[in-house]
C-alpha cells in the first residue's frame, strides 16, 4: 500500500506543477454534465491512487459522494478526479515504481460513460425539476401593503425574484444545476403566491405522459 501511496501522491504533485506552469484550466470537476445548461449533481468518478478497503484497489475508478472525496480522499492523494490529465500521470507514476501486482501492471484508463448514461441523468434531473415545488420565504414591501385599497389585493414583495435567485434556489434546494436561459420568465417574480414556470429543456429529454411541456412549481410565502 505504501508504495501505490508513494507513486499517488508523486503523480498528485506532478500534476499541481503541470497546472501552475502552463496555467491550464481544462481540469474540471467531472461531478457535473452538462446538456444546454442542464445539470443534475451526483456521485463523482475518482481514480485511487491506493488500495482502500471495500471500495478498490489502485488504478480503479470507482463512484464517490463529492464530500467524502472533498474530505478525506483528496487531501490525503487517495484519489484524484477521472480525467486523462490524471489517468496518464498515475500510469508514468507505476511505470517508474513497478507495483508487484501484475493486475496493476495495467495502463489506467478513463471510464467514459456513455451517451445513453448521461440522457438518463438528464432525464432525471428533468423530473426532478418538474415534480418538486421551490418553496421561497420573502419579505413584503411593508409601505405598499399599507397603501393597498384592499386587504384582498396582492402582497408585493420588497425584492422582486429575478431568473437568477431561482437558478441558485433550484441549486440549493432540488441539487440541480440549470442556467437563465433554461427559465421562461419574461420579468421578475413581485407578488406572493404559487407559480408554474415553464422550463426550456433540449428536445431530446422525453416529456412524461399527458404532459405538454415542463414546468417549475415555485411557491413564494411571505418571511
Amino acid at each position: 500500500m505504501g508504495c501505490f501511496l508513494r507513486y499517488g501522491r508523486h503523480g498528485v504533485r506532478q500534476i499541481i506543477k503541470f497546472r501552475d506552469a502552463t496555467n491550464d484550466s481544462s481540469v474540471v470537476n467531472p461531478l457535473l454534465y452538462a446538456s444546454q445548461g442542464l445539470r443534475y449533481n451526483r456521485k463523482l468518478q475518482v481514480i485511487l491512487t491506493t488500495n482502500i478497503d471495500k471500495l478498490g484497489k489502485a488504478g480503479d475508478t470507482v463512484k464517490v459522494a463529492p464530500g467524502y472525496f472533498r474530505n478525506h480522499l483528496m487531501p490525503k492523494l487517495l484519489a484524484v478526479p477521472n480525467i486523462d490529465k490524471f489517468a496518464y500521470l498515475i500510469t508514468e507514476q507505476r511505470k517508474v515504481y513497478q507495483p508487484t501486482e501484475k493486475e496493476e501492471d495495467k495502463d489506467v484508463k478513463v471510464v467514459k460513460e456513455s451517451k445513453v448514461d448521461m440522457m438518463k441523468e438528464y432525464e432525471k434531473a428533468a423530473l426532478r425539476l418538474d415534480k418538486a415545488k421551490l418553496v421561497l420565504r420573502r419579505l413584503i414591501d411593508i409601505q405598499k401593503a399599507k397603501e393597498r385599497a384592499t386587504k384582498d389585493d396582492p402582497l408585493e414583495l420588497r425584492f422582486p425574484i429575478t431568473k437568477e435567485v431561482l437558478v441558485a434556489e433550484v441549486s440549493r434546494q432540488l441539487c440541480v444545476n440549470i442556467a437563465p436561459e433554461n427559465l421562461h420568465l419574461p420579468s421578475p417574480l413581485s407578488i406572493l403566491g404559487e407559480y408554474e414556470v415553464p422550463l426550456r429543456l433540449p428536445r431530446s429529454i422525453p416529456l412524461p405522459e399527458g404532459k405538454v411541456n415542463w414546468t417549475l412549481k415555485v411557491k413564494i410565502r411571505s418571511k
